[in-house]
């Protein structure tokens, strides 16, 4: 299995074989029957593809892309994609997409630059592709034909505020659209929010002594979801952030803890996972107003 690195436009055109019309982005459009090695595909650009039929599947990791016909996924710099063909019935399929590609240099002091962090979706690294429905297909193909517009446009001084308004407006699209997904998705979500107060209270009983406070990022990866995701899902489904969550149950175990009174306050913040007693007393009187002393007397 080869190793793929690309790195720049110019990279991604070549191996792909489309023409380059500007150095730093690119909007193409893929429909060929041609067979291709399975891969490992490193990064060093923005992308967002448009999957128009079934033809390969994706990996990050040990876990499948929830990517088929008519969904978007989007990769950022430093990311690495295990990509292979697919077969059915024995026969190769081959893959037909669209896609925008930019290097981050393309957002040197722009207002997308810095605010580019907004588009957590460039952060989701698994399970969770964007499903679009008709209309929205259009509108993202609008943009796209936008900047594809620009591309083919002689460059003159309004040429980059173009472009880059104009890839800031499909993200902010993708935003509108992942909301939508997040919403009439709610059996699934309701379910990964079930899965995540279980584990929670299971690792507060049985592991944090051991293996420290519990994090956000631990229940994502359980839950097989780029911690991005999993906050945006958990935030819309429930009106509260996961650390709250977390936060929460912690103080509903303490408080269990507290009512025997055979542990003292530091046994309780090492069964908790707190390095420290004092981190524990803080945290405590920061949710209550008191100390875990004061509330056990109380």
């Amino acid at each position: 299995m080869q190793d793929l690195y690309l790195n720049s436009v110019q990279e991604f055109n070549d191996y792909y074989g489309f023409e380059t019309f500007h150095p730093l982005v690119s909007v193409v459009h893929f429909d060929r029957e041609e067979p291709f090695e399975e891969c490992m595909v490193h990064y060093g650009l923005y992308a967002l593809f448009l999957k128009e039929n079934k033809g390969c599947k994706m990996f990050y990791g040990r876990t499948e892309y929830d990517f088929d016909e008519m969904t978007i996924t989007s990769f950022e710099p430093g990311q690495v994609l295990h990509v292979q063909q697919e077969l059915y019935g024995g026969v190769r399929v081959f893959p037909r997409w669209t896609a925008l590609v930019f290097h981050p240099d393309l957002l040197k002091r722009t207002n997308l630059g810095r605010n580019i962090s907004r588009y957590e979706f460039f952060g989701y690294k698994s399970t969770e592709a964007l499903h679009l429905s008709q209309q929205e297909i259009d509108v993202f193909r609008g943009v796209l034909s936008m900047i594809d517009h620009e591309l083919h446009h002689a460059i003159d001084k309004h040429s980059r505020d173009l472009i880059v308004s104009n890839i800031e407006l499909l993200l902010n699209y993708c935003l509108r659209f992942y909301d939508r997904q997040f919403i009439t998705r709610e059996e699934i979500n309701h379910s990964v929010v079930k899965k995540f107060v279980t584990l929670l209270d299971d690792y507060l009983a049985n592991k944090a002594e051991k293996e420290g406070l519990p994090t956000v990022a631990y229940f994502a990866d359980k839950c097989c979801l780029s911690t991005g995701y999993f906050g945006t899902l958990v935030k819309i489904e429930t009106e509260r952030t996961a650390k709250d969550i977390i936060n929460e149950r912690m103080l509903q175990k303490a408080k269990e803890l507290l009512q025997s009174d055979t542990l003292t306050v530091t046994q309780i913040s090492q069964r908790l996972g707190f390095e420290y007693p004092q981190h524990f007393v803080r945290f405590f009187k920061a949710l209550t107003g008191k100390t875990p002393t004061q509330w056990r007397a109380a």
